[in-house]
């Protein structure tokens, strides 16, 4: 049976489009189950219903304390009964409800612990790094900081600026992001410390 997979999103949902497109080849052994935004009239929900996947909506404007709004996260999650969480260009970090209750993938565009933040490519290119790449990593609490599970570099041109820098992180990203969610639901993981193994 197919690994359940809720995927959330923010924005255009490249990273969501990949998984979705991998989803179709049964051998793949994940199905996105549901897609969950924290803003309307986005691509990405748009994706998701081409695709015949369910979505919802909670916008943190919409209540009272940001502690409200990560348990109704957490519920309407759960109601999908995941294997694994995506935070694919998701633009919130997930509370302790979500956290504790799901396994949480998240990317990021850089080589973790380098340029942890919302400008992971600007910052190394500003640094003037030689080499950057992009990271999958299970979320913690912080920014960027939990344990690492996959990453891989890519170089960093004479002549790249932020935007042509960030595709081609993005088009491994997809990748990677794809291989990883696949081997995890497939073989399972084990985490010991920061450090992740898949397979068992």
């Amino acid at each position: 049976m197919a690994g359940r997979l809720v995927v959330l999103v923010s924005g255009s949902g490249t990273n969501l489009q990949a998984l979705l497109d991998a989803s179709v080849d049964p051998s793949y052994g994940v199905r996105v189950v549901a897609v969950g935004a924290d803003r309307d009239g986005i691509e990405g929900l748009s994706r998701a219903a081409r695709a015949n996947v369910p979505t919802f909506v909670e916008k943190l404007g919409d209540y009272s304390t940001r502690a409200e709004w990560d348990e109704v996260i957490s519920t309407r999650i759960a109601a999908y009964e995941p294997d694994l969480v995506v935070s694919a260009g998701f633009m919130k970090i997930l509370g302790k409800p979500t956290l504790d209750a799901f396994p949480v993938l998240n990317t990021h565009p850089a080589l973790l612990p380098s340029f942890p933040g919302a400008h992971g490519v600007r910052d190394a290119l500003a640094h003037g790094a030689k080499v950057t790449g992009c990271t999958v990593m299970l979320a913690d609490e912080g920014v960027d900081t939990g344990p690492i599970v996959a990453q891989e570099a890519v170089p960093v041109l004479p002549d790249d600026d932020e935007a042509t820098l960030h595709e081609r992180i993005k088009a491994v990203e997809r990748r990677l992001l794809v291989d990883v969610v696949g081997r995890m639901v497939r073989e399972g993981w084990t985490v010991s410390g920061r450090t992740v193994r898949i397979g068992k």
